[in-house]
Parts: structure tokens; sequence; C-alpha cells
């Protein structure tokens, strides 16, 4: 492989000491940028477009072009460059892509965008990122090799060295740097050349998290803290109905409170704009809006709702699209004599991350161009609704992506209109604005997880084994809302409801689930565990109950579904291991859950109590299977977070709306978990070897089934909708 090297065309050189950049193209290509060491060291290294950036002084930079939103990508994704690179550690620094126009960093997984959701970005880099390291390693040593009259195969590299295995002498990787030549005409990296795991140092360690010291100082800059000279701060008052628009606005009230600089009618709201935020929040409060009242969204609420789905997942007039099909499993049903058929519901949920959602934006003067920071899911869907706001070309967007307060979902495409509104006030102003929406903003106009329902049936052979099951479920599709793109109404296949219902690892012959698309009742996402988790929920709360049928037990019934998935069967003999699964201290006992999440295997015991009509959740223990652990410390960390989402979410978390406004407003009525109510929880790592696949996300859907089968099992009550409430008298 020839890899092209390129002077640089754009400034952000240091100055004297000089620099070496490498980008993996999109085509699977390499280009190697070296500094002329004649720029302004104030200029840093933002400029130079390569995944690792080496400096004379031996620091290394490797950029990540995963969106860090606390599940810590910004240490994971570059500790697989610093692998391959065989770096030391301890010199590396890390920075997030904001910007991608020459398609380098983005996510093979999404078709090569700057796009993280669903667990995806360590699956989806972990290949690119090897090579990227390693083709870095490949040119220091080539380089070296020829400086030392050498060849390649005598040279070696050992944590930021380069070694000459012929004398010893050691050359630092910042001293290529100043070589005067760096070799580019360089095999290509094949499979054979990346390191094999023996020889891993960094990959399966433990350093800490390179987020965490920034946040526990208050240091971590968000887009919240951005300030800019001249800036001004919005408040918007939203419709409170999805779908409608002010028809009268009196804002004199508003516009004679000093400070008040403006006030802007857009398509859904008006927005205050003032030098202070507590000055445009207090103006919004003086405005008297007349809303046009002609949203079909105002006949509806959650609890006509959750009546509409449950007619709709009994009816089987209604049509149903097909997700999984094995064997022939009408006529099994059909034809079975030990029947069995549960329903289950889960109702909608807010995503309650910590930072509500917010934007700054500096219009150009001539309206065409602007500068953006954005915490956001995907840099390239904000960079293209920019574009498109404006009515420009995304060369024109300058865009910062800010680390984020919590996502799961809230902040993939569901920013885009906070931003749309933040480039037209700034361009309605002629200044910066920072447009902030309120804890009560966040809730009244969040795009909530829809509700489900769920009706499973199955047949047992004589020997109580399950001959057939059907897992139908009917919900609204978010894929067609969120991503219309995307939808095809012909297959009617929505991945964010339904993945989770195939149940691929449990040996069932015979096997339908489907999907009865009912009408949008609110706007709807993906929350944390996508369709996994109500899905595993439903699932398996029914094999439980199917174990009973059988005459069999929670763990043997399993161990016969999972005979055929040797990563299943490893993870559910683990937890059983972990928790000694049926001993318990006297008044508790536990409940099991199987579970997956896409590649990802797991599985949960709760322990729980009843005392005084309130269940209480004491301990969890989870056993998870990602392949292998690229930084096991913090996917235990994000699954031990996973599992606090599942039991917030079936204690008190509940969304609801009537006449299209959602019910709650802040954290005081839509209430996540307390800390006292969080067990201890364990998390064991099985490792089988396979594809690293995402944890972030595993911990939810495992969770609700565990607990609710534990109640069933204390109390002989069967908990047959999410949330359960703590009060179980």
């Amino acid at each position: 492989m020839i890899l092209q090297e390129m002077k640089p065309t754009r400034r952000g050189f240091l100055a004297g000491s000089g620099t070496l950049a490498f980008a993996m193209l999109a085509g699977g290509g390499v280009s190697v940028v070296r500094s002329a060491g004649a720029e302004p060291a104030t200029a840093g290294l933002r400029d130079i477009n390569g995944w690792v950036v080496i400096n004379r002084d031996g620091s290394i930079l490797i950029r990540f072009g995963a969106a860090e939103m606390g599940q810590g990508v910004n240490t994971s994704l570059p500790m697989i460059v610093a692998e391959e690179l065989d770096a030391d550690w301890a010199t590396v620094k890390v920075e997030q892509v904001s910007m991608d126009p020459d398609g380098i960093f983005g996510n093979p997984g999404f078709g090569g965008i700057l796009f993280s959701a669903g667990s995806s970005s360590l699956e989806g880099y972990f290949d690119h990122l090897r090579r990227a390291g390693a083709t870095a390693r490949r040119v220091l040593i080539h380089s070296a090799a020829a400086y030392w009259g050498l060849s390649p195969e005598q040279v070696t590299t050992d944590a930021g060295m380069l070694v000459n295995a012929t004398s010893g002498n050691r050359m630092a990787y910042g001293d290529v740097v100043a070589l005067p030549e760096i070799v580019t005409e360089i095999p290509a990296i094949t499979d054979a050349d990346l390191k094999p795991r023996a020889d891993w140092r960094i990959i399966g360690s433990d350093p800490g998290r390179l987020d965490i010291p920034g946040k526990t100082r208050g240091a971590a800059i968000y887009s919240m803290d951005v300030r800019l000279p001249g800036m001004l701060y919005a408040a918007q008052l939203l419709a409170p109905v999805e779908g409608e628009s002010p028809v009268a606005v009196s804002d004199r009230a508003a516009r004679d409170l000093p400070g008040v600089v403006q006030v802007v009618t857009l398509a859904n709201s008006v927005a205050v704009l003032a030098e202070t935020w507590e000055t445009a929040l207090a103006a919004r409060d003086l405005l008297e809006v007349t809303w046009s009242e002609n949203s079909e969204f105002r006949h509806y609420g959650s609890d006509r709702e959750l009546e509409e789905l449950s007619r709709a997942v009994d009816d089987t007039s209604l049509p149903a699209f097909a997700w999984e099909n094995r064997g022939d499993p009408v006529a099994a049903l059909a034809q079975g004599t030990r029947k069995y058929a549960a329903t289950y519901s889960t109702t909608h949920l807010y995503h309650a991350q910590m930072e509500p959602l917010n934007a700054v934006a500096s219009v150009d003067e001539d309206g065409k161009g602007a500068e953006v920071w954005l915490g956001t899911q995907s840099q390239t869907v904000s960079i293209g609704v920019a574009a498109a706001v404006l009515g420009t070309t995304p060369d024109r967007i300058r865009f910062h992506a800010m680390q984020m307060g919590g996502a799961f979902g809230r902040r993939t495409v569901f920013a885009r209109d906070l931003l749309r509104d933040a480039l037209l006030l700034s361009r309605a102003a002629g200044r910066p604005v920072k447009l902030m929406w309120t804890r009560e903003d966040d809730v009244k106009n969040g795009w909530l997880r829809p509700a489900t329902f769920h009706r499973l049936e199955a047949t047992l052979d004589a020997d109580g084994t399950v001959a057939a099951m059907s897992h139908r479920v009917a919900s609204p599709s978010i894929l067609q809302f969120a991503f219309p793109q995307r939808w095809n109404p012909e297959t009617g296949r929505d991945v964010l409801v339904m993945e989770g219902t195939e149940s691929t690892d449990y040996a069932i012959p015979n096997f339908r689930a489907e999907h009865v698309i009912t009408p949008r009742r609110c706007r709807v996402s993906a929350w944390r565990g996508i369709g996994w988790a109500p899905n595993c929920f439903a699932r398996e709360c029914f094999i439980d109950e199917l174990a009973e049928q059988a005459g069999s037990d929670p763990v043997s019934f399993r161990r016969s579904l999972l005979r055929d998935s040797p990563r299943g069967l490893a993870v559910l003999d683990a937890v059983v291991a972990m928790s000694g699964f049926g001993q318990t201290p006297q008044g508790r006992t536990h409940g099991l859950s199987f579970a997956g999440y896409k590649e990802t295997r797991g599985a949960g015991v709760a322990e729980v109590s009843v005392e005084d009509g309130r269940f209480r959740v004491h301990r969890f223990w989870a056993a998870v299977d990602p392949g292998f652990a690229v930084h096991p410390d913090n996917l235990r960390a994000q699954v031990e977070g996973g599992i606090l989402f599942g039991l917030s979410a079936l204690l008190r978390e509940r969304a609801s709306f009537t006449g299209g406004i959602i019910d709650q407003s802040n954290f005081y009525d839509y209430e996540p978990i307390r800390i006292g109510d969080i067990p201890e929880i364990e998390v064991q790592i099985v490792e089988s070897g396979a594809a690293p696949s995402g944890a972030g996300e595993i911990g939810v859907p495992m969770t609700g089934a565990a607990v609710a089968n534990a109640l069933r099992r204390l109390t002989g009550r069967t908990p047959r909708q999410m949330p359960f409430g703590v009060d179980f008298s």
C-alpha cells in the first residue's frame, strides 16, 4: 500500500517541533500529514485531519468519532488505537471529532456517518481503529528502519519507543517527526499484522476514564457552559400540544422588562431574547399567547392509548408485520394441547437525562453560515440540519460537538428542532444566541418511549419443552416518526420497537414475533435499551410462568432453552453461581432473567423482599458476555448504570399525558430512582472471545423480569405492567 504524503494546507502545526498525523481514509487508504514546523504553537493540533497526531515531545493525540455522553468512549476508543500503535498510554491525549468533511471518522456501522446510538460505537469502530493504530505504527517502523539502514523486520516497538533489534538502540516516537524522510510506501495491514490478544497491554486494562477528573472538578464544558461575546439568552414558550402554533401574541409587558432585546415568534413557540438568562425567563412568564388549538393530539390521553393497545394486541383481525418467523408457529400453536398465554405491558417513559436540551448558535452576517455548539449523538445529522435551516451547504457550518450530560436516545435526531430554533433566533437577532430549555420545558416537550402491550402464547410438548411460541407486540412505530427517511411501510420493520423479540438464543423450533403498529398518540423515541427492554421484560416473565406450567424451575427450564447457545448458557450459569440462586435470607427470594442486547448476552438475578406492602430490591447480580472487554471497569460501570435505569423504570417512572399535554413537569412528579432504593450490585464479565459488542444498555433488559419473577415467587402475584410501583400490598 502506498500512503499519500500530504503537505499541510491549513494552519495548525506546532512551531519548530513539528507533528506527524495519520488518517484512515474512507476507501481504506491512509494519508500521512507532516508539519512544516513554521506555525505558532498557539494554533495547536486541531486542524490536522487524522486519527493519530504525534508531536515532537512524544505526546500523542488520538481522535475519536463517537459522541461522549457519559459512556466513556473518549477512553475506550482511543485505547484501541493506542494498543495497535503500541503507544505509552501516559502520553496520550484525546479529542472528540466535531466535523468530518472527508468521511474519515464516521462509524462504519452507521454507513460512515458520525452517529452514536444503540451501544454501537465499540462494535462499529473496533476493527477500523485497530488498523488505524497498526498503520501508524508501521509507518514509524519503516521510517526508523530507513534512518538506521535496517530492514523493517529488524525494528520493533515498545510502549512509545522504536527499538533497533540489532544494536538495542531506541528512538522515541516523537523523534521520528524530525527524521529527514517519512516512509509512506508500506504494505497494507492485514488481520495477521494486528497484535495477538496475548500481547495486548492496553486493551483489557483499566486506566482511569479521561472525562472523570474534569467532571468531578466541575471543569468539564458542556454546550450549556458556552459563553460568547455579545451572546443573548433565549427562553422559549413552546406550544403546549404537538402541531400547534401561536396565533396571537401579547408581548408588551415582556418587552418592557429591562434587558429584553427582542421577542421572536417561531412556528411552534414564542422566544424571548435577553442579555441574561434570568431576564429571559422572567420575560417569558409575562407573555400572553393564544395557540391554534387545532392539533389532533388534543383528543388523546395516555390512559386512552393504553386501552387502544390492549385491544389491538388481542385483535387478530388487525394486520401485523412479521419480525421473526421460524418453523410453522401458527400450525404448531393450533395443534398444541398444553397451551398457555399471558399479556404484559409497559407505559410511557421520559429520558430524564441530567442536562436539559440546549444549543448555542452564531449565524454569519450573510445568514448563510453559522458556528454551532451542541451536545448531540450525531454530528453529521446536526450539521445537515443546520445547513438545511440556513439554506446553505455543510461546509458553511463550523460545528463544535460538546460532551453531554446524558442522552439515552434524547439527543439523536430529537434535538434537531431546538437546534433549528437557535439558528433562527440568532439570525433574527444578528447576535450569538444560547437557547436553553428548563427541566419543565424538557419534560413537557419530551419524546417518550412508547407504551407497549405484549401477548405471548406457547404450547408445551409432553416432556415440558417449548414446541412453539409467539410474541405479539402492539405499539406505535418509533422509526416511522423519528426517522421517516428510513421507514419502509411495505415491510413495517421497526428495529427500535421490535429488537429483542426474536429470541434466537432459545431453542424454540416454531416461533413468530410480530408487530401491530398502532396510531401514534404522542411524540415517541428510542430510550435506553430500545426494544430489548420492554420485550425482554415480557418474554422473561412469560418464560418463568412457562417453567411453572412445565413443572420445572427457572434455571433448568432456561438451561434447556439455551442448549444451542453456549454464550447464553455461560452467562446463565455464571449468574446462578454468583447469586447462589434460590438460597436467600428469610423473607427474601430470587428472580431470574436472561437477556440479550444485539450481540451482547447477559443474565440477571434480583433479591427481593416485601415488607408492609412495599417491595425492595436488596441485591442484583449480573453476568455479561460482551465478547471481550476493552475497558473492563468502565463496562461494569455501564452495566451497573443500565441496571439502575431498569430498576427506576419499574419502580416509579411513568410519563402520562392528557389532551396532548404531558402531565409531569419535573423530578418531583416524574421520579427517577432515589439513592435509598439502590441495591448492592455485582457484575461479572464472562468473556467468550467473540467480537466486542456494546454494554451500555444490556443492564436494562435483564432487570424488569428479574424483579417481577422474584415478586411472583414471593407473593404469588404476577406483575404484568411496568412500572410496578413500590406498593405491593
